[in-house]
């Protein structure tokens, strides 16, 4: 489980996107639009990789698929060390996304043949260990941009080397730990005429209406998660007149408090019923919403400011065990199929996509940022729909 959590750490890289997008943003001049296109793209790949990943769990087992995702990772966060190029920013990004994809798709359903029992509560421990990956990101970040690190020449760029060598580390951890693990899903163990069918069966879960719906509560999930790390820096320089060097930190204060929701939750999804848990939660996004809304009619900046951190902590706190509770359901759903559920929950994140482009677009729209919550209000009005859903 120590390796386990490692990669968990490793999974966490991803969310820099928010950080990092805030800070290319402000050194080539970008507007919404182009530079919410930076996380967007990250997530993309979640809708190419994530399927197939679920079929290639079923070729070489889930810990050879971590490692593969870690290598992937490791070769991402190498590329921007050397230059600021937007272009390889890019393609440092979708390599960061495809890293991620094939991690997620393939570290949960390790974790669930590890696990035996409180499959939601371990998942959200797992996301605990993420997030503090998560929550240093931009401390990382804008310590590196106020230092400046002259001798390097790397400024908010430093994030870089740091996260590479604990990806290295989790690497070797992984490496030489011993997993059991089961050598295939139920589906797989007949013989499987050929790939292509796997994949048929896969999409084929989507015609269950309940895979769909957590299918779409994932969706949803990431792209607040992704929308409020890469919005909420923006949001205090709007209203509350902040530098970007010193907004960076409401990306930590949200990963703080996801952190702390992830530490607790694995607490309280022991002893509450998860429905129950879910309801708190989806109460705290809604009210975290009702906050940044009212952040634009405050009269002055420093209301704006704490109405903002309210806001900003509600949300972190809410989303932070989200993911665990439906990907959990999902699973136990549908227990047999748990790779191909997998591949389809985690390509789910696509929210991650869809969410930060609508998001640009309607800020870019409106001239504020206040259509980008907007839309994250959206996804919050679908969760409070999927409460009925939660049932295991």
């Amino acid at each position: 489980m120590v390796s386990v959590m490692f990669c968990f750490f490793a999974m966490g890289f991803v969310d820099l996107v928010g950080t990092v997008s805030n800070f290319v943003k402000e050194d080539l001049g970008l507007n919404d639009s182009i530079a919410n296109l930076m996380p967007s793209l990250v997530f993309f790949w979640f809708l190419i990789f994530s399927v197939p990943t679920g079929v290639l769990m079923n070729k070489i087992g889930r810990k050879k698929t971590v490692l593969l995702s870690l290598i992937v990772t490791i070769v991402s966060l190498l590329l921007p060390i050397f230059t600021e190029n937007f272009a390889l920013i890019l393609i440092a990004f979708s390599l960061l996304g495809i890293g991620n994809a094939l991690m997620q798709t393939s570290l949960n359903p390790l974790v669930s043949s590890l696990v035996r029992g409180h499959l939601a509560s371990t998942l959200t421990f797992g996301q605990f260990v993420k997030a503090i990956a998560s929550f240093m990101a931009p401390i990382i970040a804008a310590w590196g941009a106020l230092k400046a690190i002259p001798d390097l020449g790397l400024g908010w760029r430093i994030l870089f080397p740091i996260y590479m060598a604990v990806g290295i580390l989790a690497s070797l951890l992984l490496a030489i730990t011993p997993i059991q693990e089961e050598k295939h899903d139920e589906e797989t163990v007949e013989e499987q005429k050929s790939v292509a069918r796997d994949y048929i069966d896969t999409f084929k879960l989507l015609g269950s209406s309940y895979v769909l719906l957590c299918f779409f509560g994932i969706m949803c999930h990431v792209g607040i998660d992704v929308g409020t790390n890469a919005t909420a820096p923006k949001l205090l320089q709007e209203y509350a007149g902040q530098t970007l060097q010193y907004a960076a930190f409401a990306g930590s204060l949200y990963f703080f408090f996801r952190t702390i929701g992830c530490l607790t939750g694995s607490f309280f999804l022991r002893v509450l019923k998860t429905r129950t848990f879910f309801i708190i939660s989806i109460c705290l996004m809604a009210l975290s919403m009702i906050l940044m809304l009212s952040a634009s009619a405050a009269g002055d900046q420093s209301t704006a400011k704490w109405l903002l951190y309210c806001g900003i902590a509600c949300v972190g706190y809410g989303n932070s065990n989200v993911f665990s509770m439906i990907f959990s359901q999902a699973l136990l759903y549908l227990p047999e199929k748990r790779n191909a559920v997998s591949g389809l929950m985690i390509m789910g994140l696509f929210g991650g996509t869809v969410f930060p482009l609508f998001m640009g677009f309607a800020s870019d729209a409106v001239a504020s940022q206040v259509g980008a919550v907007a839309i994250m209000a959206l996804g919050v009005i679908y969760l409070f729909t999927f409460i009925n859903k939660v049932k295991y």
